[in-house]
């Protein structure tokens, strides 16, 4: 049976992807087969965890997903692993308001181990109250070790383990060149990263201490996951889906739950100029950047053309979304021409930020027909909407009532929630 452990940290920006990549790829030099997943609703990080790995990297929910579909999910994981590294979620006890769904509570949910990741630049042994805070806020959670990230020198990590309570299993030096540079929304994605896999083994080097390595196995304890609920129904018995830079968010833990009920899965690149599949059942249009690349885009006829004249279901989320409707408007304010299959103009002229859990009920048949479970992140706004079908009714995490998302006309949909699973 697979192993597994969280790693965690008091809040954002601490390190912990950086710490996660370097003990994915340094277990699997190691000869260690070891699997990845990211707790909560992320779709940047998965992408880097996969290059770490070579295997699919799964999102963890506890607050979009039921202790069974989790359950499920990391039974695929520990299928073929002997140990699963769980990337928390910003800082250790952040989640929606009133509800589970933070680092804390999937550990304890799966009863695992935590390894507290701290960020100890301008601190020395007041870090101590910090991880002691951390360690006795919840009884019912097992801080099993500290990393300590970005120490100054070897005095400056001598005082901060003399004055740690807790076991420290590694501890590694302030550098400027393991920093990751930020673009857009977040992080560079992997794909657009030549120099990915020499970043991701130097990291792996400075964590790559076989005492660290060996204590971290030891520390990491059996998953128990039973075959869970499947998380959604298959949009259609084969799905063609838009795959590049433009088109890259995705979860694997939807494609993969698709490929086990049945659907056959092909991808497309509408970068490339490639038209969708025309005998796929849907055509499945992710999230991504299309903005940077609108131009491009509206300029693809054979991608558009496809898309235009296909029979099936045609679905967009976020930034498929967008490519969906009439136009696009761009940073610089430049209005592209898009598929023109929603009657819909988005801008990213004025950046406005909508973020949240959303809770979703289908207002008209299709794509699915029960209650979702969603997350909303971007920047671009919808400034002009024609004549059609509202597609969900949408509520926050904390069951505040929203304005209805999306747009149905016939047989394509879409709305800017990234749909995680079905309401339990």
């Amino acid at each position: 049976m697979a192993k597994a452990i969280v790693v965690a940290a008091p809040a954002s920006g601490s390190g912990k992807t950086l710490i996660t990549l370097g003990l994915l790829r340094a277990f699997r030099n190691a000869g260690v087969r070891v699997a990845a997943a990211k707790v909560g609703p992320d779709y940047i990080d998965p992408r880097f965890h996969e290059a770490s790995t070579g295997r699919p990297c799964y999102n963890l929910d506890p607050w979009a997903m039921s202790p069974s579909q989790i359950n499920g999910l990391v039974a695929e994981l520990a299928r073929d692993a002997d140990l699963v590294i769980i990337e928390g979620v910003m800082g250790l006890f952040d989640g929606p308001r009133g509800a589970k769904g933070s680092t804390a509570d999937l550990a304890v949910m799966l009863g695992l181990p935590v390894l507290f990741t701290l960020d100890c630049r301008h601190q020395a042994q007041s870090a101590a109250a910090l991880v002691h805070g951390f360690a006795s806020y919840r009884k019912d959670l097992d801080l099993a070790g500290v990393i300590l990230n970005r120490t100054a020198s070897e005095r400056h990590e001598l005082l901060l383990r003399e004055a740690l309570g807790h076991e420290v299993l590694l501890a590694l030096r302030n550098d400027e060149a393991l920093g990751w540079p930020s673009r857009h929304l977040g992080l560079v994605q992997a794909q657009e990263n030549q120099e990915l896999d020499a970043f991701i083994e130097a990291a792996a080097l400075r964590v790559s201490s076989p005492s660290a390595l060996e204590r971290i196995l030891d520390l990491a304890r059996p998953l128990a996951g039973t075959e869970g609920n499947h998380l959604l129904p298959p949009l259609a018995q084969s799905i063609t889906i838009a795959r590049d830079a433009a088109f890259s968010f995705s979860y694997s833990h939807l494609l993969d739950s698709w490929q086990r009920q049945g659907a056959t899965l092909s991808t497309f690149s509408p970068l490339a100029d490639e038209a969708p599949d025309a005998t796929a059942g849907a055509v499945f249009l992710p999230g991504g950047y299309p903005e940077l690349h609108a131009g491009r885009i509206a300029a693809n006829r054979h991608f558009l053309d496809g898309l235009r004249s296909h029979a099936g279901l045609i679905y967009g989320e976020c930034g498929g979304y967008m490519v969906l409707g009439e136009s696009l408007i761009d940073s610089n304010g430049m209005s592209h021409a898009m598929a023109g299959l929603l009657p819909l103009t988005t801008s990213f002229a004025k950046r406005k930020l909508h973020l949240g859990y959303r809770q979703l009920e289908p207002l008209t048949a299709g794509p699915w027909n029960g209650a979702l479970r969603a997350h909303e992140f971007h920047y671009s706004t919808a400034i002009s909407e024609g004549p059609a079908d509202r597609l969900f009714a949408a509520r926050d995490a904390a069951g505040n009532t929203l304005e209805n998302m999306g747009l149905r006309l016939g047989r394509v949909m879409g709305s800017y929630a990234h749909v995680i699973a079905e309401a339990a």
